[in-house]
């Protein structure tokens, strides 16, 4: 088999873990945003293999299962030199919004699950997908801390954790990486857990960099609206203009740089620093490629700060989850 191309990479914590500064988040290849097909997600994973990107960002939460075994699939014969990240902490509640479970004897249960779906002997990088108010996140990281010790999780994350939590996590064993909805659009919070994330020597991944399909610019009209999309505020009616004007504005610079709204955007987010990496979700190649070719993009500091300025902190109109899905993140 051919040499895998190197992409540019960056660490995750400080324990010597790196990857591809673009990874693939894996969500939508378990229907949130349309059916997909399994044997194309598959062959996806291993064509983001084949091209460099070695950071791949699954659930046990997506499709419940479905998305690790997709995974599981793609890797075999092709496990090493990849890191594979998955997260617990959802619950299914059928009827009612997930429920959240952080309790230690769950953590175990929640691995040897996520292990035997992805059909592989450790996790690369394990997250608490959402925060567990009920239990202290020292409990639940302790647990994770232990699965470390055992060999079956090399590394641990958190996602949707507010700075006192990540801090009160990392004082129980060191986080290497801290996921939360990070981009153009949404970034107040990014930013303010990146104060400390730094400070800890703390990685931050970015999901949702592309603002859920709407920084691609492929989102032009209401009527383009769909699928789970159709429930997230910044696609709503009442403020789906607003913010396409905002798009509008990064397709013009995109159009200067010679290069896509995707990429411009993906440049900008890297910029931002060395502490940086994004996982863009996708179910075909050919923007997997395009977001890959977000590395060849050279921003100024002054482009960087244009692009900030085209769309200010805090300029978005509507959360970035409805209501119910606010209320378990950032905590």
């Amino acid at each position: 088999m051919a040499t895998q191309p190197k992409l540019e990479h960056r660490p995750l914590g400080k324990g010597g873990l790196s990857v591809s500064a673009v990874g693939l988040g894996c969500m939508s290849l378990s229907g949130v945003y349309g059916a997909a097909d399994d044997a194309v997600s598959e062959d996806l994973i291993r064509h983001a293999i084949d091209t460099g990107v070695d950071h791949l960002d699954s659930s046990d939460m997506y499709g419940w299962g479905h998305n690790e075994e997709v995974l599981g699939r793609a890797l075999k014969g092709r496990r090493d030199g990849v890191i594979i990240a998955t997260k617990f902490g959802q619950t299914q509640r059928p009827g009612q919004s997930n429920g959240v479970n952080g309790r230690p004897e769950y953590v175990v249960e929640a691995c040897e699950a996520s292990l035997k779906r992805l059909g592989i002997d450790v996790i690369d990088l394990f997250y608490q997908h959402r925060v567990d108010p009920a239990v202290p996140v020292e409990d639940t990281v302790g647990a994770m801390a232990k699965l470390v010790q055992q060999g079956k999780v090399r590394f641990l994350g958190m996602s949707e954790a507010a700075p006192d939590r990540v801090r009160r996590a990392h004082a129980v064993h060191p986080i290497a990486a801290v996921q939360t909805e990070y981009s153009l659009l949404y970034r107040e919070e990014a930013e303010e857990t990146r104060k400390l994330t730094k400070e800890l020597g703390i990685s931050f991944v970015a999901y949702s960099p592309l603002g859920r399909g709407f920084l691609t610019g492929a989102i032009k009209s209401f009527a383009d609206i769909d699928g789970r999309r159709s429930a997230h505020p910044r696609f709503q009616e009442q403020n789906f203009d607003h913010n396409r004007a905002l798009v509008a504005k990064i397709e013009a610079i995109a159009a200067e740089k010679s290069c896509t709204p995707a990429q411009v955007t993906l440049a900008w987010l890297l910029a931002q620093g060395p502490d940086v990496v994004a996982i863009p979700g996708t179910r075909r190649a050919d923007r997997l490629d395009e977001n890959i070719g977000a590395l060849k993009v050279k921003l100024s500091a002054e482009d960087v700060a244009k692009i900030s300025a085209a769309v200010p902190v805090g300029a978005v109109a509507g959360t970035r989850y409805p209501a119910g899905g606010m209320a378990g993140v950032f905590i």
